[in-house]
Order: structure tokens, then sequence, then C-alpha cells
């Protein structure tokens, strides 16, 4: 059987986040894409739902011994899912996490109904600007001038913000490679240093002149590192 790997996404992020991540480890490995629910309604806490909903997606799958690939808000919604269910887990690739310091100003939009501005915010998440592409743009500004969609982003931003893992990563044995933009703004490398040493199983490479979400900017330096660690587990 081939191994499995389940990829998350971030706050504003979307399965085609990871196409360049599908396309070089398809043939190889068992991938998965589930969509996190971020704008479901429930009573349970936002990141507790994610975590639950991930849980009830990979028993749904028959999936064991996966390995999680999480960037931003998807990071820390793996961090948390590997140190509830440890047993299912076989390593982690963490890009771009929060979980422990992320400067989200994507979580307020002051000028949500602007789409310069709304621009200007998902540039600011690369290192090229031209990374942010008309589509993606007009996705994120669709999201944004849906009230309930907008709405159910801040809650969660707020929330990602506000509950640190840094009771978890010590716990977490399995082993974590950590792949960072040198020019992210969002969780910048200090963060990713404080990831690494929290972490007892933890290895950090950087890409340089990238930003928040290197399997988008960097695809062909991003799969050469996954798959370096990868076969090395």
């Amino acid at each position: 059987m081939k191994q499995s790997l389940v990829l998350l996404h971030g706050l504003f992020g979307g399965l085609s986040n990871w196409d360049g991540v599908i396309d070089h480890f398809g043939n190889e490995y068992n991938i998965h894409v589930p969509p996190l629910p971020i704008y479901d309604e429930h009573d349970q806490g936002i990141l507790d739902y994610l975590v639950a909903s991930l849980h009830h997606y990979i028993v749904s799958n028959n999936l064991t011994d996966v390995i999680l690939v999480g960037n931003s808000l998807g990071g820390h919604v793996a961090v948390l899912y590997a140190h509830r269910y440890a047993a299912n887990v076989r390593a982690m690739i963490l890009t771009g996490s929060s979980g422990l310091y992320e400067n989200n100003t994507l979580g307020s939009f002051p000028r949500r109904h602007s789409r310069p501005y709304i621009q200007e915010r998902v540039e600011y998440t690369f290192y090229e600007a031209k990374t942010a592409t008309s589509q993606l743009v007009d996705e994120v500004f669709a999201i944004v001038c849906d009230n309930r969609k907008c709405f159910r982003i801040v809650k969660t931003a707020k929330t990602a913000q506000r509950e640190y893992v840094t009771k978890e990563l010590p716990e977490l044995t399995m082993p974590v490679h950590l792949i960072w933009g040198t020019d992210d703004r969002i969780t910048p490398p200090s963060v990713a240093e404080e990831f690494k040493q929290m972490l007892p199983n933890a290895t950090l490479v950087y890409l340089s002149e990238c930003g928040h979400a290197p399997m988008m900017e960097k695809p062909l330096e991003f799969n050469t590192l996954m798959e370096e660690f990868l076969n090395r587990l």
C-alpha cells in the first residue's frame, strides 16, 4: 500500500494550493486534500471542530500512519491532531504554520469591499507579488464580501492567534520537517526557530526569497525538500 499524505490548507487556502505537490507526488503516494470546514456552523470551539472533522475524514477513509502536511492554519490543525491522535500520525511537514505567532492582517478587513485593498493583502502573503494571481485575489475577494464567510474567517483567525500550541509541541515525538520561507511576514523565521526548539524531533530548512506559502511560491524547491524528508523516513 502507498503511504498516505494528508495535505491541509490555510485560512484562505484551497485545494488548488497543493497542485504542485499533488502533481509531483501523486503517483508514489496516496494523497488526500480534505477541505477544512471553516464556514460550518457548529457549537464547538473552532480548532476543536476542525481537528474533529479531520479525524472523521481520516477514520472514514481508513487511513493509518499518515503524514500530515500543513500550511498556516493547516499546520496548526495538524499539530493539534498529531497531539490528540499520535498513533495515527507517522510524521509531519509544517510550512508557515500558525500556533505560536501569526501576523495575520487578513483577519480584520477594514476595507474588505475594496478589491485593490484585498489584492494588497494577498500580495503581502508572498515574496513575489506576482504570485498573487488575479484568480487568487478574486477567490479571496469573493470570500470576504460574503458576510457569513467573512465572520467565520475573522473568528477563526482570532482563535488561531489566541490558542497557542506551546504545551502540545514538546509532547510530539514523531519526525517533523519545517520548511519555511525566509521572507515570511505572517509567520516569520523566528517562529520557525521556536517550533524547532520546542519540537523534540524536528528539522528546519529555509527557502530564500519566499513568503508564507512555499508550496505555491517555490513549488519545485518545496517538493525537493519534502521528497528528501520523505525518503529519510
